[in-house]
């Protein structure tokens, strides 16, 4: 089988996290700067059996979209047109970083770590993975 991927996608930098082949397990990735996304998928893609990329919707807590929707529309249209195998799907990220910050404070010790906003984007990732496969 192939791996789920996972992307909280960030105007700076972008979280990834991925599943085991077996598509059991979720679990943190890297962090890629945002301009570095497609280089990043280029490379990994080689080594790496990809079925579906799993892409985090921000929304506001209406439910209306986000200003980062516009960039990750123009983010899955070249992804679509350079990786057409791949499937994108949509998740609802709200509160993901907020999760993700409350998970740090508690596994972490050290403060600097907690506050290391690369580390907070991939486990926002691992959750949204996690949501998709209907692990919470």
């Amino acid at each position: 089988m192939a791996r789920i991927m996972a992307l909280d996608y960030g105007q700076k930098r972008c979280g990834l996290a991925t599943t085991d082949p077996l598509q059991i397990i979720a679990a943190p990735l890297t962090t890629v700067e945002t301009k570095e996304l497609m280089t990043f998928f280029e490379d990994y893609l080689k080594t790496e059996e990809v079925e579906c990329l799993v892409i985090g919707e921000p929304t506001h807590k209406d439910g209306t979209a986000t200003p980062l929707e516009i960039p990750i529309q123009k983010f899955m249209e070249e992804f679509a047109k350079k990786f057409p195998k791949i499937k994108l799907m949509r998740q609802d990220e709200r509160f993901t970083s907020q999760q993700a910050t409350e998970a740090i404070r508690f596994s972490v010790k050290s403060k600097k770590k907690r506050q290391d906003k690369a580390l907070i984007d991939k486990i926002s990732a691992t959750i949204i993975l996690q949501e998709f496969l209907g692990f919470n």
